[in-house]
């Protein structure tokens, strides 16, 4: 992955009725061109100048507005933007159809190479986490500090509960699947999802409920939906049998920036055993353990991952930065 710098494109704003997705209170979107893609960018007005930047990377099937939450919660830490990949949320396609995790951290060193705005605070969740992952081992000039919530980092033993999401990267099974659920509703589909994703499905509001369901129904009228889905799902698996320098879990041995892995006990989708084991590969890692969260932490528990996120930037911006630490976070600190 060149290094090359990329030139700037101005990028355009996105007022709340020419955006296509749902805008918080308080964010702001806008569209990016750059070379071969276009990016939707979801972002907060810092609370003050000269907060250090920031920037969230979703996973599979999810969007910036994952991020809607922690980017709230950490309101007067970092300046925080959040990007949609290529073929999710608000941003079309690639042009080249490359939706492996190669190509979407390409698209993310693209984006940082031409905002200037790195060295970031790097977040990433699920496939979002394999893909930030590579960023920080590639260019660590980019990555400050690295967040990876259930990151989709290579299991030998993939959970039960994940085979169907796995089975998605099997040619013609995204068409098949189509076929089999077309009488499913956008409301069963979430519930799914949420019951997939969630430690606890409860925790999600009425009106969190009914956006999920708004936003799954204006994607699902996207002519390319099935197709981002089916072939960043090949990606991840692909990434999986990827060995040599370029396996995952080698790359997350050479990051350089100092890393918080947050880890939920209820995760369906990455095996709560991998925590210790990405604790002991990254160099300079600290680890939480949620127990009651589920693969989507940043959404049920803001709050205790942004308490994390800001203990560790006290600890690498104070004395005795550098350190390995590892805490694991008990049920209460999770505010339930």
């Amino acid at each position: 992955m060149s290094s090359t710098e990329l030139p700037s494109v101005p990028p355009t704003d996105l007022s709340p009725k020419a955006a296509s997705v749902r805008v918080a209170e308080g964010e702001r979107l806008k569209s990016v061109g750059l070379p071969g893609i276009t990016l939707t960018v979801r972002s907060r007005p810092p609370a003050e100048e000269g907060l250090p930047p920031a920037l969230y990377v979703h996973g599979l099937a999810g969007s910036s507005q994952n991020w809607s939450s922690l980017m709230a919660e950490l309101d007067g830490v970092v300046d925080s933007e959040a990007l949609d990949l290529p073929g999710f949320g608000d941003s079309p396609p690639p042009d080249d159809g490359d939706y492996s995790v190669t190509g979407h951290a390409r698209a993310v060193i693209r984006y940082l190479d031409a905002s200037g705005r790195g060295p970031v605070h790097l977040f990433g969740n699920s496939l979002g986490g394999a893909v930030s992952t590579r960023v920080a081992a590639l260019r660590p000039d980019l990555v400050r500090t690295l967040t990876l919530v259930s990151p989709a980092l290579p299991e030998l033993r993939v959970q039960r509960t994940a085979v169907p999401t796995a089975l998605l990267a099997v040619p013609g099974m995204a068409a098949l699947f189509t076929r089999l659920t077309r009488e499913w509703t956008a409301e069963q589909r979430v519930r799914g999802s949420m019951a997939l994703c969630y430690g606890d499905p409860a925790r999600v509001s009425p009106q969190a409920f009914r956006d999920a369901v708004d936003e799954l129904e204006r994607r699902m009228r996207l002519p390319y939906f099935w197709d981002a889905m089916a072939r960043s799902a090949r990606g991840i698996v692909d990434a999986y049998t990827l060995g040599g320098q370029h396996g995952l879990w080698r790359q997350a041995a050479r990051v350089l920036a100092p890393t918080l892995l947050v880890y939920g006990g209820r995760d369906k989708l990455v095996g709560f055993r991998m925590a210790h084991k990405a604790a002991r590969t990254f160099r300079d890692a600290r680890l939480v353990t949620l127990p009651d969260a589920g693969h989507v932490a940043m959404m049920e528990y803001p709050e205790a991952v942004a308490a994390a996120f800001r203990e560790l930037l006290t600890d690498v911006t104070g004395p005795g930065a550098g350190t390995v630490a590892e805490s694991e976070s008990e049920s209460a600190s999770q505010g339930s």
